[in-house]
């Protein structure tokens, strides 16, 4: 069975062209490459000492454990500020 053969319509591909959603594509895609790098690259244990305790983790863990205090410490910091201006006012 053959199928009859279409022609492309280069004003159809010009319509349909969106720029910015292949541009969110593609950071995307690097985003996720970068990501899956930075593992890899930080994929070794390291020993973490706490006051009573050690552990060996891979240092990746840390780093993302790191940034994710580091973030939910700057949130709490910005509802304390925020707080404290509405009661200034």
């Amino acid at each position: 069975m053959r199928f009859p053969r279409r022609r492309i319509d280069t004003d159809e591909i010009q319509e349909h062209w969106q720029p910015r959603l292949y541009a969110r594509l593609l950071l995307l895609i690097l985003v996720v490459a970068y990501a899956i790098a930075f593992v890899l690259e930080n994929r070794h244990r390291v020993s973490v000492h706490f006051v009573v305790a050690t552990a060996r983790v891979s240092f990746v863990w840390v780093l993302l454990l790191a940034l994710g205090v580091g973030l939910l410490g700057g949130i709490l910091l910005a509802q304390l500020e925020r707080r404290r201006r509405r009661r200034a006012q």
